[in-house]
């Protein structure tokens, strides 16, 4: 399969403590729900459709009965945000055996990215996961993520751990914006 290298800065963020301040409110409308039993097809439309201006492609590769098993696993959990009763983004947790929880996705649907929701939905995936035997709270972005990531995730309280220079294989056949340069 012919795949076009992608240059990326990872950036690998922490949070030591829960956030003090009060969260912000998510605007009228909005609501975030668990989903306790994510279908591959859901799961699937909602990281397509939050990834794909920004070069999700690892998940994408993965074939049905390998995003079940990462559905299935009790430690991971998967959050949407609706807006008037429609998807609007979504987060996954993955908490693990030491303590530490995991941001491993978090997005705003295309049509809600730049309306005011991103902090109190950021919010609420950290306070989701500090709500649930968390001692410790990690994400990481890199530079085909939105460029209001990583300062939105330092804003809300993480700190920057280590940076790393990655290559990326992307497929070709995903059809995905490949961030300038690639």
């Amino acid at each position: 399969m012919p795949t076009t290298p992608v240059q990326v800065e990872v950036t690998f963020l922490r949070m030591d403590d829960p956030p003090a301040d009060p969260p912000a409110a998510l605007p009228p409308g909005a609501t975030v729900v668990p989903v306790p039993r994510c279908t591959v097809s859901f799961y699937r439309y909602l990281y397509d459709t939050v990834g794909r201006d920004y070069c999700w492609w690892l998940r994408r590769t993965l074939p049905d009965d390998r995003i079940a098993l990462i559905l299935e696993d009790p430690a991971v959990s998967i959050h949407v945000l609706y807006l008037d009763g429609e998807p609007a983004g979504f987060h996954e947790l993955e908490r693990r055996w030491d303590g530490t929880t995991n941001l491993s996705y978090f997005g705003l649907m295309p049509h809600t990215v730049g309306k005011g929701m991103g902090r109190a939905f950021l919010r609420h995936a950290i306070d989701t996961a500090w709500n649930d035997r968390c001692s410790l709270l990690t994400v990481n972005t890199c530079t085909a993520d939105h460029p209001r990531a990583l300062p939105n995730y330092m804003a809300a309280g993480f700190r920057v751990v280590r940076r790393v220079r990655e290559e990326w294989p992307v497929p070709d056949n995903l059809g995905l914006k490949l961030p300038a340069g690639a």
